[in-house]
């Protein structure tokens, strides 16, 4: 249904038992997210036509949607 909206390289985080010992935070895509692995325990936040995702070496990449929209 999503897709509808947003197009499919659209940002996507999917973060499921956060605060506990399983969680698994993964960053994705609209077009590439498995609505299999979305359940009652799943954050899932879907970027905006400005969110970014920026490379963080080793780590997890960092997503961030800047807080003003341009001109």
């Amino acid at each position: 249904m999503l897709l509808r909206h947003r197009a499919p390289e659209t940002p996507v985080v999917v973060a499921r038992a956060v605060g506990s010992g399983e969680e698994a935070v993964t960053v994705t895509t609209l077009g590439g997210l498995d609505g299999a692995v979305v359940d009652m325990r799943t954050l899932l936040i879907v970027g905006s036509s400005t969110t970014r995702v920026i490379a963080n070496g080793a780590q997890p990449p960092r997503v961030y949607t800047p807080r003003r929209y341009p001109a």
